[in-house]
């Protein structure tokens, strides 16, 4: 780790003329014709990218969410060679305990905000002094305003190592970590690290179901139904992933080169958060939160800051890992942290129980929820929250 352990406070001041080029860059775009299906199956719609595209264009503006941005503690500190940023909330409740939540891609600190009120004001929104949380969002290297690493190496271990650096740097002894996605995977690598001080997880993906689907119960209708949703996606919904894992500095150029193209890839993701997403900007029908001011802060933010390469390596880095402990016949060591997790109905895979104890046999909270999906924290807050404070409820005291 880095000898420099200085923590330097972080504004953002967008340049106008980033701004003017992005939207003459929006301008320009060549489009293709029509898809010849009349749902995703081709890929994103053109009525949904060039409804977006008008939106970004005419109505959107940026600086009202640089605004939000710079109204929260922002700061950033060199770890292990690369300078990391994060915003650092701390409760007004001084017995709060501290959590580090990480986000995935193809999401952004910008995904958690609407979390940082209930989560260190629970007074405010339905809970209890009892129930508050000092809050660091760091994001990932090679995302948002965090820089890019300059060597391989940077898969989930050694980020979780960077986090644990983050947490002690901080002046935090006792803390607790979540994840979605990219951030789930970061956050079960912590709790298989288990360093000094981390008293447990939560994480709302099960990544862990991709590398042992053969294992997995497929006994009752809810198991059966995952395993038909795991499979679709490892056969009809896998192309981000497949091109990210193997070949990122390839779709990397047409990422830092048209925000069009960024955005469609952006939206590419899940068949629930698209349609969801879709139907914001067609229908101007937003699914909680996935509002269009909040679905183009998270795409801005990965164009001004030239982020779509750099976040698409992590995908390499997970791919080659991976390999390498399945070539080795490895098998990941286990959890020594308790771990709560959430299944939210619109996730890729809704993980059923048995799922996760198979993952996690010494899973500590399960619960199963009526809304949201693959992006909780930002479709559904509140929801959200509750299920964070329930889950690391009983390790406040430990």
């Amino acid at each position: 780790m880095s000898n420099d352990n200085e923590i330097r406070p972080f504004r953002l001041d967008t340049p106008e003329e980033a701004v003017a080029d992005m939207r003459r860059r929006i301008a320009a775009t060549r489009w293709p014709t029509r898809e010849l299906v009349a749902d995703r199956s081709q890929g994103v719609q053109l009525a949904t990218v060039q409804e977006l595209a008008r939106y970004w264009t005419n109505e959107y503006d940026w600086r009202r969410c640089e605004t939000r941005l710079n109204a929260l503690p922002q700061f950033t500190t060199e770890i292990d060679g690369v300078e990391i940023h994060f915003i650092h909330v701390r409760s007004r409740h001084e017995s709060a305990l501290p959590l580090i939540m990480t986000h995935g891609w193809p999401g952004s600190v910008i995904e958690l905000l609407e979390t940082v009120g209930p989560l260190t004001d629970p007074t405010a929104h339905g809970g209890t002094p009892d129930d508050a949380f000092h809050l660091v969002l760091p994001s990932l290297p090679g995302y948002g305003f965090s820089g890019e690493p300059t060597e391989l190496g940077w898969d989930s271990g050694r980020i979780a190592r960077a986090w644990a650096e983050l947490m002690d740097r901080l002046g935090y002894p006792r803390y607790v970590a979540q994840g979605g996605d990219v951030g789930a995977s970061v956050t079960d690598a912590m709790g298989r690290q288990a360093p000094e001080g981390l008293l447990g997880i939560h994480v709302n993906l099960l990544a862990g179901a991709l590398g042992i689907k053969d294992k997995l119960p497929a006994e009752s209708a809810q198991e059966r139904a995952a395993l038909d949703a795991l499979n679709t996606f490892t056969t009809d919904g896998f192309g981000y992933f497949l091109e990210q894992s193997t070949r990122p500095q390839t779709i990397g150029y047409s990422l830092l080169d048209s925000p069009v193209g960024l955005a469609a890839w952006m939206l590419d993701h899940d068949t629930d958060s698209y349609y969801k997403m879709s139907r914001a900007f067609v229908d101007g029908e937003p699914a909680g939160n996935l509002t269009r001011d909040n679905i183009v802060d998270n795409i801005t933010l990965y164009w001004l800051t030239g982020t779509g390469a750099s976040a698409a390596r992590w995908y390499w880095e997970f791919g080659r890992t991976v390999a390498a402990a399945g070539a080795a016949g490895q098998a990941p060591p286990p959890v020594a942290v308790p771990v709560g997790f959430t299944t939210f109905p619109g996730e890729i895979w809704a993980a059923p129980r048995s799922w996760v104890e198979t993952v996690y046999p010494g899973l500590a909270y399960f619960n199963e929820v009526g809304n949201g999906g693959h992006f909780p924290a930002w479709e559904e807050p509140e929801l959200f929250s509750a299920e964070v404070r329930a889950a690391f409820r009983p390790l406040r005291k430990s």
